[in-house]
């Protein structure tokens, strides 16, 4: 009986310790576009958490006391830095002086690739998903911190790090094709805030946002005005109001230059995983996805541009 027992408990603690060393990782990601990464990449061997869901403003965002919680029982903390996440920053040394390991992967992308910030002396522009051909500078950041997280895995991550960035590069490709049927002249694109400067120098937009990079201040008085003076001018023939800002200002400036309104685009934040839209060609697009995302905003910036 009491060698029955030696191997039952022998068997036991190999089995627990066989259960430790294939537990998930643990990671912790700032925005929805970078969850959408990690569940590529890291797949079934990764229990994520994510601090903003769809439509929420990163420039604005707080943690909560659960999200402190989250991240100090995390075993990896990714952001897209670039002073994005600005109202986490703090949180963010917090815990990385804690002994958690916090990576910004925003910032992997190389400095003369980054367009300077009209709100932050000697800072930059932290919405780089906006192209595609930067993205994929995040992806491997991403795929390398959690290589070096888990190094078990490292091969696995590292095969679908490559796959997810074939898929990006391809959407570049489709995204160049689509916007090339769109005149040069009606390349105007007028939205709530600075968000889409990548998306302009990559496809050839002149952008205009009312507010600055940043939404932490509303567009004043003059703003309005001198936007919709431009619009009437430039016979601009559509606005966008943005999933993650209040509609209010480009609803009036609407009104008062006569552009329509023509559809919500995502910016600062995905939508819902599994929301789907249906593009003027008939493809489906899942919003919560940062591939089906960008389609979603090319198709409707296109479509309502080229009427």
């Amino acid at each position: 009986m009491k060698s029955l027992l030696s191997r039952f408990l022998i068997l036991f603690s190999a089995l627990s310790v066989c259960a430790a060393s294939h537990a998930k990782l643990r990671v912790v990601v700032s925005t929805s576009q970078i969850a959408d990464i990690v569940r590529a990449v890291g797949g079934e061997e990764v229990d994520l958490t994510v601090l903003m869901g769809p439509g929420v403003d990163p420039h604005l965002y707080k943690a909560t006391a659960r999200d402190v919680v989250a991240m100090q029982r995390a075993d990896l903390i990714l952001y897209n830095g670039l002073h994005l996440e600005g109202r986490l920053a703090e949180t963010f040394s917090k815990v990385n002086n804690q002994g958690r390991k916090v990576i910004a992967v925003g910032e992997s992308i190389p400095k003369e690739r980054l367009l300077a910030s009209a709100d932050y002396e000697d800072a930059h522009d932290p919405h780089v998903w906006f192209d595609p051909e930067l993205w994929v500078y995040v992806v491997a950041a991403v795929g390398n911190a959690l290589a070096e997280a888990d190094p078990a895995q490292a091969a696995l991550f590292a095969e679908r790090a490559s796959l997810y960035t074939s898929k990006v590069e391809a959407l570049a490709v489709w995204a160049k094709r689509k916007i090339a049927s769109l005149p040069e002249e009606r390349r105007v694109l007028v939205t709530s805030h600075d968000a889409y400067n990548y998306f302009g120098r990559a496809f050839g937009f002149q952008v205009v946002g009312v507010q600055g990079v940043s939404t932490a201040s509303e567009a004043g008085i003059a703003d309005i005005t001198n936007t919709a003076d431009f619009i009437k001018k430039r016979k601009i023939p559509a606005i966008f109001v943005e999933s993650s800002v209040s509609p209010a200002t480009i609803e009036r400036i609407s009104r008062d230059s006569g552009a329509k309104v023509g559809g919500e685009l995502f910016s600062d934040a995905l939508g819902a995983r599994g929301e789907l839209h249906t593009g003027a060609d008939g493809e489906k697009y899942d919003v919560g996805t940062y591939l089906g995302m960008f389609k979603y905003n090319v198709d409707t910036i296109v479509n309502a541009l080229g009427r």
